[in-house]
C-alpha cells in the first residue's frame, strides 16, 4: 500500500509540523510545507491532499505524544509513528532541518526502513503516566535526599550511627539547629523538601495500588509476581509499558524492545560484542535491573514470595521456578568468569525480561479506549 500511496513525512513541533509530501512513485520529494501544529490546520492539510488519492503519515515519537496520530486517525487516515532511534542516519550527513528530516521520514518509510511503534490507547497513555509520575517521584525524592545530606556534610554534620533516612535517622534530622538563622532556615527548607516529596510518592503508591487491580491489570501483574523480585509497582510498570506482550513473536524480540541486547561491530571473522544498545524502553530496562539484584540470593524463597505464588497457574510457577533456578546460576557462573557485578546483574536481567514475556503469553491485557 505504500508503494501507491501518497507519503506525508512530519516533523512535529510543538508550534508548528513540518510537511513532506512524496508522491506514489517519486523517488524525491515534490513538495513541501509549514503549517500550525493545530487540529484545524492538519485538518485542511488532508482536506488539500486527499484528491492525490491514497495517503500514508509518518513522524517521529516525540514529547507531542499522540495528538497528531489520533487527530488523523480520526480522519480516516492511515498515520505511523516511529522510533526515533531506529530512524537511519548517514555518518557523513551533517545538516539537520525540519525540512530534510520530514523529506527523509517519507522516503525511509517508502523504503520500508522505519520500525513502527504501537500506539497506546488513551487508558493506557493514562496508566503509563501514573507509573512514570511514580518514576519522577523516586528522582525527585533522591534529588532532595542528596541536597540535605550535602548541606549538611559542608557544615561538618554527618549522620554516622545506622543506615540512613530510617527512623533513628530522622529523629537525627529534627534534632540538628544552627547558630546563624540563615542556615537553620535553609536547613528548614531542604527537610519540608524532602517531606512534600515523600508525601507525592506515598499518595502516589495509593494510587497506584487500585489500577494494578482492575481486571485489565489484575491477572496479568498477578503472575509476574510470580517472578523473584518483581513486586507489585515492578509488575504494573512492565505491564503498561509494554501493553501486550503477544506482540512480540519472541522472548529475542522483547528483549531488544527492553534494551538490554549487547551491541556488535563485527566484521570477517572477528566477532566483537560489546555494552548493551539502550536502545528501547528505558522504563522497563530500570525495573528488569533492579529487580535481576534479587537473583544474587538463589532458592531462597521468602515468605512473601510464596504468598504471591499460591494460587498461581501451573504453567507461570514453572516458568517462575525456572526462573529463579537459571537465573541464580547464570549470575554466579558469570561472577566466576571475572565480570563485574553489574555486567552480571544486566546480563541476568536481559535473561529475566525473556521470563516476563514467557508469562505475558499465558496473560493477556485487555483495555479499551
Amino acid at each position: 500500500m505504500q508503494q501507491d500511496s501518497t507519503i506525508v513525512g512530519l516533523d512535529v513541533h510543538k508550534e508548528t509540523i513540518t510537511v513532506a509530501v512524496l508522491p506514489p512513485g517519486a523517488e524525491r520529494v515534490m513538495e513541501t510545507l509549514t503549517i500550525p501544529n493545530t487540529a484545524h490546520a492538519l485538518e485542511g492539510l488532508v482536506h488539500r491532499l486527499a484528491p492525490r488519492g491514497p495517503l500514508a503519515f509518518v513522524y517521529e515519537a516525540g514529547p507531542c505524544g499522540y495528538e497528531v496520530h489520533r487527530q488523523l486517525a480520526a480522519l480516516g487516515q492511515s498515520c505511523a509513528v516511529v522510533a526515533p532511534a531506529l530512524t537511519p542516519r548517514r555518518p557523513g550527513d551533517r545538516v539537520k532541518t525540519d525540512r530534510r528530516d520530514a523529506e527523509k521520514l517519507a522516503r525511509w518509510y517508502r523504503a520500508g526502513e522505519l520500525a513502527v511503534i504501537q500506539v497506546p490507547s488513551r487508558v493506557e497513555e493514562a496508566a503509563r503516566d501514573l507509573v512514570r509520575a511514580r518514576e519522577d517521584a523516586i528522582e525527585d525524592r533522591l534529588r532532595a535526599r542528596h541536597r540535605l545530606s550535602k548541606f549538611l556534610l559542608r557544615q561538618g554534620r554527618v549522620y554516622r550511627e545506622t543506615k540512613a533516612w530510617g527512623v533513628a535517622h530522622r529523629h537525627w534530622l529534627l534534632a540538628q539547629r544552627f547558630e546563624w538563622l540563615a542556615l537553620q532556615q535553609t536547613f528548614e527548607g531542604y527537610v519540608r523538601a524532602v517531606d512534600e516529596v515523600q508525601a507525592r510518592l506515598e499518595a502516589l503508591d495509593a494510587q497506584l495500588q487500585p489500577l494494578a487491580q482492575q481486571a485489565a491489570y489484575r491477572p496479568v501483574v498477578e503472575a509476574l509476581r510470580c517472578l523473584k523480585g518483581v513486586n507489585t509497582l515492578t509488575a504494573l510498570t512492565l505491564v503498561v509499558e509494554t501493553q501486550d506482550f503477544r506482540r512480540f513473536p519472541t522472548a529475542a524480540a522483547f528483549m531488544s524492545f527492553t534494551g538490554l541486547v549487547p551491541s556488535e561491530a563485527s566484521s570477517g571473522t572477528r566477532v566483537q560484542r560489546g555494552s548493551i544498545t539502550k536502545t528501547g524502553n528505558a522504563h522497563l530496562r530500570r525495573v528488569l535491573v533492579e529487580a535481576a539484584w534479587s537473583n544474587r540470593h538463589g532458592q531462597v524463597v521468602s515468605r512473601e514470595l510464596r504468598l504471591r505464588r499460591q494460587g498461581a497457574a501451573p504453567a507461570v510457577l514453572r516458568i517462575a521456578r525456572k526462573a529463579q533456578t537459571r537465573l541464580h546460576r547464570r549470575y554466579w557462573r558469570l561472577l566466576q568468569r571475572g565480570k563485574l557485578h553489574t555486567v552480571a546483574v544486566t546480563a541476568v536481567a536481559r535473561e529475566l525480561a525473556g521470563f516476563v514475556w514467557a508469562i505475558g503469553q499465558h496473560v493477556g491485557v485487555t483495555t479499551t479506549g
